[in-house]
């Protein structure tokens, strides 16, 4: 197990550099209630007092429920400046807009709320003169589970190297709610959407094999399929470049 309170130390030291290196006064993150949100949140505020965490509701009726009371406990708790900015009529006038030039598929549609929820993000950085931090991890970020432009966009991440289970134990270290602990990873996208459920594969599967690589063959075909079909979604854009 790693040592987490000189992973705390590291990481905070990661979070003063680029905001001395930016020049940027101040940290903003989506929160979530999510245990990766909760981890950012807390190294940010560590790093940084001017750390604000935004809720961010988008028509999903979890957002309006445990999501927004984990994420309202976490702010609270840590001392976490919060605020919200509910984006379902936004996602609905977008969604409108655009049925009249196309036919959205359903996973077009459930990428719209983490594109918007970052447009957001970003708009109160520039305004305000902050970074945006990153929350996904690096169990996530293998399997390809984040969306482009979405929740893969960020100005820096701390926890970007850390898996889901060492994501865990850090917040374990750190005391963190039991609720938000024991809680099932979820990108909170629809009623009883689940991480694990979506991808067919536990993290504690993906973990091992990203540790180890080894894993019982229909879990290794599900994470080889995931890593391999989502390559793009690490990958700088492609620019033309002349010979």
């Amino acid at each position: 197990m790693r040592d987490y309170k000189h992973e705390m130390e590291k990481r905070v030291g990661f979070i003063h550099k680029q905001l001395e290196e930016s020049g940027a006064g101040g940290i903003v993150f989506g929160n979530s209630g999510g245990k990766d949100s909760v981890l950012v949140g807390i190294l940010c505020k560590l790093a940084c007092d001017n750390t604000v965490g935004v809720i961010m509701p988008c028509s999903s009726e979890i957002n309006y429920g445990a999501d927004m009371d984990d994420a309202i406990l976490v702010s609270e708790m840590y001392k976490i400046e919060k605020r919200q900015v509910d984006l379902t009529k936004t996602a609905e006038a977008i969604k409108n807009a655009l049925s009249e030039v196309t036919k959205l598929t359903t996973a077009a549609e459930i990428n719209i709320a983490p594109r918007l929820r970052m447009t957001a993000l970003y708009a109160i950085a520039a305004s305000e003169n902050r970074l945006v931090a990153g929350t996904g991890n690096r169990s996530e970020r293998y399997m390809g589970y984040f969306t482009k432009w979405g929740d893969g966009a960020f100005d820096f991440n701390p926890i970007a190297d850390l898996t889901a289970t060492e994501t865990l134990e850090f917040l374990q270290h750190l005391n963190a709610p039991k609720q938000i602990i024991q809680k099932a990873p979820s990108a909170g996208l629809y009623k009883g959407q689940t991480d694990e459920g979506d991808m067919g594969v536990t993290y504690r599967a993906i973990d091992e094999y990203l540790k180890t690589g080894t894993a019982n063959p229909k879990d290794a075909e599900i994470i080889t399929r995931y890593h391999k079909t989502s390559e793009h979604k690490r990958n700088p854009p492609m620019v033309y470049k002349d010979k």
